[in-house]
């Protein structure tokens, strides 16, 4: 964005020129108005002298030509002999600065809007500036024109400077807002894609665990669901899968579980392990009382996760508690696909 307002130089150099010139005739037109008083003078002390010789033959005639003659003209009103020439010319001088400066910035602020390709709705697109070109151009060439009628020509200018200039800072206004909003819009937009490629990566995840459990599953059903269980009466060495219940029975109500939900567990880890702490399925990789799949996921219940009936069990009735939310909801799954 270019907020320069001089960045057209142009302009300025041909009025700087423009003044440079005027300068130059200054002392001429100064030497022209001092000479054309001087004729003015001669011929009023002129027509006094020979008024004065008539008067000396002639009594009457020369009472007559004094109270015609003798009595100084006044200056009229407004000429240029009742203003300061040089406050005039410099305050032209720098309305004719100030309407460059004014053209150069709606130059750029009509390029600048033109560059940025943005919709600024119902706010203009361009700067008029019609009226204040025409006004520098009368002002540019009224040098030898009376000085009220310069002075007039002044504030017109001074006058449409001030209107173009609003009119530039109210289309810059425009182009900031509409630039904002583009960036806002822009933001959101990023936004919203990195969340749908976020959501399709979780779903793409989700979906591919998901087919993963299904062939296990699958696998796992037409092969066996434990391919090797060493001692179908008994969940570990020395421990028997009632002993194994037992714990898990004791466990239930730390989930806010009752015994109706126990029913549940038993028929779901019968069914997947036999409650058998060494139960492993070679097609699948699952190991243990609940079948977990990798068998190391138990390792976050304990490091004994191979050997200790109660870490499987723990680690069992937490991963229900959280996919399925009870036993008999994981049982219920398991009876409808095959697999839990």
């Amino acid at each position: 964005m270019h907020t320069n307002t001089t960045s057209s130089p142009a302009p300025s150099r041909r009025v700087r020129r423009e003044i440079a010139r005027r300068n130059r005739r200054r002392p001429a037109i100064a030497a022209a108005s001092l000479a054309l008083g001087v004729l003015a003078v001669g011929a009023v002390t002129g027509t006094t002298a020979v008024s004065q010789a008539s008067a000396s033959s002639t009594p009457a005639l020369a009472a007559y030509a004094l109270a015609s003659h003798t009595t100084a003209t006044p200056a009229p009103t407004g000429s240029a002999t009742s203003f300061d020439l040089d406050d005039i010319s410099d305050e032209a001088e720098e309305a004719l600065i100030a309407a460059a400066d004014a053209l150069a910035s709606a130059d750029d602020v009509e390029s600048d809007v033109a560059d940025s390709g943005l919709d600024l709705g119902d706010a203009s697109t361009d700067v008029d500036t019609d009226a204040l070109e025409e006004a520098i151009e009368d002002l540019d060439g009224a040098h030898l024109l009376p000085s009220p009628a310069v002075a007039d020509m002044t504030e017109d200018v001074t006058t449409l400077v001030a209107a173009v200039s609003e009119d530039v800072a109210g289309m810059r206004g425009s182009l900031e807002a509409a630039e904002q909003k583009k960036a806002e819009e822009e933001a959101a937009e990023k936004a919203r894609k990195e969340a749908e490629a976020a959501a399709a990566a979780e779903a793409a995840a989700a979906e591919a665990a998901a087919q993963e459990e299904a062939a296990a599953a699958e696998q796992a059903a037409s092969t066996g669901s434990v391919s090797s269980v060493p001692d179908p009466g008994y969940a570990a060495g020395g421990t028997s899968a009632g002993e194994a219940q037992s714990i898990a029975r004791g466990m239930l109500g730390g989930y806010g579980w009752g015994d109706d939900q126990f029913s549940c567990l038993v028929a779901l880890w019968n069914k997947e392990s036999g409650w058998n702490y060494q139960a492993y399925n070679a097609s699948s990789g699952a190991y243990g009382i609940p079948q977990a799949l990798p068998g190391s996921k138990m390792a976050s219940a304990g490091a004994d996760w191979q050997t200790n009936a109660a870490t499987q069990i723990s680690w069992g009735l937490g991963y229900i508690s959280g996919r399925y939310g009870s036993p008999c909801g994981a049982w219920d799954h398991s009876q409808s696909v095959g697999w839990y």
